[in-house]
């Protein structure tokens, strides 16, 4: 007769040890992502904040007010007639902020500019937190000083409930886009968004942050 091999079933205790091995090989394997702090976050906890206190008479740390959002708007009016156009601000957009933008459609169809309702014509990203401080950041100390005969931001531009808009005439002064391979000039536009309750709280915020303004407004109440 014929000899009948037997197989041995594994013991639980051998199968958690495997299952644990396994879990660990996929550990080792995966790439630990590493948060690294904004400098400007930490700057606004730690110096914008005792400074607007002290400057606006501030009783509770509550009322300071802080920076809640950066959205950068790219209009494209000639992807009207062709549509790579959007894609190339699209990626350029996307390779200035860091991060994947939306695009915009017409609400309006407009005959004189061969514009109908639903056609793509733009491109937005709204940041916030970690990237709205790096792109800040960036912004201050890198892009606003390459633009040429640069001196200053006006101060005109606030809406009157605490955000402020700044128009760039040439995505080329941030570092991200390669000149050499740019087909055409763009413009865009960045508002800051507040929780300010007046423009002279947002101006005052700004201005700590590091905002390059000419010089303040003074208005009457």
């Amino acid at each position: 007769m014929a000899e009948k091999k037997t197989q041995k079933a594994a013991s639980p205790k051998e199968g958690k040890a495997k299952g644990k091995s396994e879990a660990q090989a996929q550990k080792s394997t995966e790439v630990k992502e590493v948060k690294i702090p904004s400098r400007l976050g930490d700057y606004y906890k730690a110096t914008i904040v005792p400074a607007l206190m002290k400057t606006l008479n501030y009783k509770n740390i509550m009322q300071v007010p802080k920076l809640e959002k950066i959205v950068v708007n790219m209009g494209v009016g000639a992807a009207v007639a062709d549509p790579k156009v959007l894609e190339e601000a699209t990626k350029e957009l996307e390779a200035i902020t860091g991060q994947k933008s939306s695009v915009r459609m017409a609400r309006k169809s407009i005959s004189n500019f061969k514009l109908r309702e639903g056609m793509k014509i733009g491109a937005k990203v709204t940041l916030r937190k970690i990237r709205m401080y790096e792109f800040l950041d960036r912004l201050i100390n890198v892009a606003l000083p390459r633009v040429r005969d640069f001196r200053g931001l006006s101060d005109k531009s606030f809406d009157g409930h605490g955000n402020y808009t700044l128009g760039i005439k040439e995505q080329i002064i941030f570092p991200e886009i390669d000149i050499d391979k740019i087909t055409r000039v763009m413009g865009m536009d960045i508002t800051f968004v507040t929780t300010a309750k007046s423009d002279n709280e947002s101006y005052e915020l700004l201005k700590e942050f590091g905002v390059p303004f000419i010089k303040k407004e003074v208005k009457s109440a």
